[in-house]
């Protein structure tokens, strides 16, 4: 809005000031805020599910009388450790066998059990790079580009019936702004266009629909740059 015909100058620009370092300010402190009430949020909320189950003589609010935020997660550290540490040995495997077959027993249960413990297997256990390149698949029609990501290469009856005589290659295709979900796409490694981008730069774009563009990693020289990079070495050439 265009200020007052009445109004000086100096006033005009006190306030154009004032309003570029508020704005300044508020790109400084909305990420930095963003990320401490994330990280704050998800530290209490695992500490409000691990700390009942702690004995109250291991919780260290008992002795101080200070709620220390992240004691719950400490516990669950240690106890994940240990779990581990136990599933590795003999008796270890021998009671998770006899767990697994309990479960195998309930007819609900199995189901989600058998899901969650497949998918875990996948992503941790994953030898193959999953989800380390952006790639540009046309989507949902030739002449509309999509950003996605490569999570794998096409494997067992997925790729046994496919028709395409390449390789196929497993690629997720997140929505904006939640790149939690998405489509799970099946494409010949030749309709595929890698990117030079780093997976966290497309996260960005994703998230912020198109706003936040990365640079540009192999960026071209336009006509400008070569015609001043070539008298740049002509001048060079002519002092010696």
């Amino acid at each position: 809005m265009p200020p007052p015909p009445g109004e000086p100058p100096r006033r005009r620009r006190l306030i154009g000031l004032l309003r570029n370092n508020f704005i300044a300010g508020v790109v400084v402190i909305a990420p930095i805020g963003l990320t401490v009430w994330l990280i704050w949020t998800l530290v209490g909320w695992i500490d409000s599910w691990v700390l009942p189950f702690v004995p109250n003589r291991f919780n260290p609010e008992q002795y101080i009388g200070i709620n220390l935020r992240g004691v719950g997660v400490i516990f669950f550290i240690l106890f994940t450790f240990l779990v581990g540490a136990l599933a590795k040995g003999f008796v270890g495997r021998s009671l998770l066998r006899m767990g697994e077959s309990l479960v195998a027993q309930m007819p609900v249960v199995r189901s989600i059990y058998s899901g969650l413990k497949q998918i875990a297997e996948t992503v941790f256990a994953q030898t193959e790079t999953s989800f380390d390149q952006a790639c540009l698949i046309e989507y949902p029609r030739k002449g509309i580009w999509a950003l996605a990501f490569i999570s794998t290469s096409a494997k067992g009856e997925v790729l046994r019936r496919l028709p395409s005589e390449g390789e196929i290659v497993t690629v997720f295709l997140p929505t904006t702004p939640n790149p939690t979900s998405g489509f799970l796409l099946f494409l010949p490694r030749a309709e595929v266009t890698v990117l030079d981008m780093s997976v966290e730069d497309a996260a960005k774009l994703v998230i912020s629909a198109g706003l936040v563009t990365p640079p540009d990693r192999m960026r071209p020289k336009d006509g400008a740059e070569e015609v001043e990079e070539a008298s740049v070495l002509r001048s060079g050439t002519a002092g010696r």
